[in-house]
């Protein structure tokens, strides 16, 4: 299968586009975001990495005329899971959060949290292709990221927020001239994940007072999250304050103690050369 088949995409405006894995049917795809800058282009999460992202964005002139002019496409993972950095390896440029960054060249798959069936792929990239053969490849980030860094476009500039708790090194990416958070799975619009490895409920919670901060000082208008649709600011208030108000009581302790638990010896069985 093409690259211009595997993917799709949908223009948002303003140099904003949405980019999904067709074939990959399961909640755990993941949003891909490309965005344009006058200088510098990002994409934000890459899928699975089964065809090649950078071939579908060239065929389908998504980086318009010229790109030559700019610097290299830029990819950055809001975290190291599978699902959003499975294609970073096509990239010449790319950036994660410090905390991840041994996960990612080292290929540990333990803490990718790798788990894809073939019940999830509606139709499979190559013949012979099984899902249990694959793996997160090892890729040497070239933009080791901190919080407050700000990653300038030219004409607009993304800065770096550090948000753990879904995983240690997650990040959001604040457009704070247009109020645009690209959130991946700090927060979207569904269950959030604090149970897997490197999870940590005190940090999420911490990140989700955080978010209401940057609601209730009015810096975000718009969420672009790492799964399912884009959402407002009041949603974004009514997420972040329900896990808050969630995640501190007994049941959701022992909920995520005991999903805790399953995630990891599922994940050692899968993954145990990566997690040695």
């Amino acid at each position: 299968m093409s690259a211009a088949d595997w993917y799709a995409h949908k223009s948002l405006g303003d140099g904003l586009f949405w980019i999904q894995e067709r074939f990959y049917q399961s909640d755990n795809r993941a949003n891909i975001w490309l965005l344009r800058g006058s200088h510098q282009d990002v994409v934000i999460d890459t899928g699975l990495g089964l065809r090649s992202l950078p071939e579908y964005i060239d065929v389908k002139g998504l980086l318009g005329k010229d790109p030559q002019r700019k610097n290299p496409l830029l990819a950055i993972a809001t975290h190291a899971h599978f699902d959003h950095s499975g294609g970073l390896h096509q990239f010449q440029q790319v950036g994660v959060h410090s905390a991840e960054v041994d996960a990612l060249a080292n290929g540990d798959n333990f803490e990718t949290v790798t788990w894809l069936s073939d019940r999830e792929i509606a139709e499979a990239p190559s013949p012979g292709w099984r899902a249990r053969h694959y793996k997160v490849k090892a890729v040497q980030p070239t933009h080791i990221l901190q919080e407050g860094d700000v990653i300038n476009l030219g004409d607009r500039q993304l800065t770096v927020l550090h948000m753990p708790g879904h995983s240690r090194g997650s990040i959001c990416l604040h457009d704070r001239d247009n109020k645009l958070l690209f959130s991946g799975d700090v927060v979207y619009d569904g269950s959030m994940i604090d149970w897997l490895p490197y999870s940590h409920v005190s940090d999420y919670i911490s990140s989700c007072e955080r978010l209401v901060g940057l609601v209730d000082s009015e810096q975000v208008d718009q969420v672009l999250p790492g799964h399912y649709n884009t959402f407002g600011a009041k949603r974004l208030h009514r997420i972040a304050s329900a896990y808050i108000s969630r995640a501190g009581t007994c049941p959701a302790k022992f909920s995520t103690f005991a999903w805790s638990t399953l995630a990891g010896a599922a994940l050692w069985a899968c993954n145990p050369r990566s997690a040695c």
